[in-house]
């Protein structure tokens, strides 16, 4: 399978001031997927513009025919099940069946505070994670479902006709400690990581290929747990997060020599932020943009 490469585009910008063309330039650039995060506000961004993430897929579904669009990602710190599932039927049915669920534990951002509750420890979101996306599940491929849990619960919920995608949308999992993995191994048609945090300040490139490695061998022993084959996963890289923060953006050559390294470690798919001035996502234009039109062929 040849290198997929994909964008995430933030919505810091309103609709018909930059946001909808940056989606129909991206088609028309040949990602294979627009992503977008599906967060109430991040980071350095929290004091300016921030839309929410489903009103703007589906406006970017009227804008686009072929590109596959998603979140990267959603998590529970905000959201419910049942909600999420309807919201989700709605936007796959609008985009033509091209929806993906980039799905996560989530963080101890603005979002974990700002329905008014205290932050979750990372096993309590571990916890939620692993309650939330089994029922997911259920919600996107039964037509009513009833459940009780210790998180979250449902009655005669329906979701009537279901995913244009059968038997559901899919789900990309983003997880690299024990518990997540499994969920992806389970319910994922995709994984995602973005390298090890550990070594975003002070790391090397050649010390976060090697923690790569070693995630996807984890990924691997979980499917194999389960009698899963891993080939079955895409594997998604969320770049922007690893030592090498913007440089493989720098050059096509820069960027072919960074993607390489990661398509030997079997991942699939690469998404690249759309560039954003004075930001940790700013980038040239023009490099992103001959990027995005010439490197596919260098890697097949």
């Amino acid at each position: 399978m040849s290198l997929r490469l994909s964008t995430v585009i933030l919505p810091y910008r309103r609709w018909h001031e930059g946001s909808r063309s940056a989606w129909v330039r991206a088609e028309e650039l040949g990602f294979h997927a627009g992503y977008t995060y599906d967060h109430l506000s991040w980071r350095s961004f929290r004091d300016g513009p921030w839309f929410g993430a489903v009103p703007t897929l589906t406006a970017a579904a009227g804008v686009t025919e072929r590109m596959r669009l998603g979140t990267l990602v959603t998590s529970p710190n905000f959201r419910h099940p049942v909600t999420l599932a309807k919201e989700l039927i709605s936007l796959d049915d609008i985009s033509g069946g091209r929806v993906t669920l980039g799905i996560g534990a989530g963080g101890t951002g603005f979002d974990a505070t700002a329905l008014g509750q205290e932050p979750w420890t990372p096993r309590e979101r571990a916890d939620r994670l692993a309650e939330f996306v089994p029922l997911l599940d259920r919600l996107l491929t039964e037509d009513a479902v009833s459940y009780e849990g210790d998180f979250y619960a449902a009655h005669e919920a329906r979701n009537i006709p279901g995913c244009v995608q059968r038997p559901r949308l899919p789900f990309a999992v983003a997880a690299t400690g024990p518990r997540g993995l499994r969920l992806a191994a389970r319910y994922g048609q995709a994984w995602v990581t973005t390298g090890d945090p550990k070594l975003y300040e002070e790391g090397t490139p050649e010390q976060s290929v090697q923690a790569i490695r070693g995630q996807v061998d984890k990924l691997a022993d979980a499917c194999a747990g389960i009698g899963r084959d891993v080939t079955e996963l895409d594997k998604i890289l969320l770049t922007g997060f690893t030592p090498d923060r913007s440089r493989p953006l720098e050059s096509l050559d820069a960027f072919v020599d960074f993607a390489g390294r990661h398509v030997e470690l079997g991942f699939t798919e690469i998404v690249l932020h759309w560039p954003i001035p004075d930001s940790d996502f700013a980038a040239d234009q023009k490099v992103f943009e001959r990027i995005a039109m010439e490197a596919p062929a260098q890697l097949r």
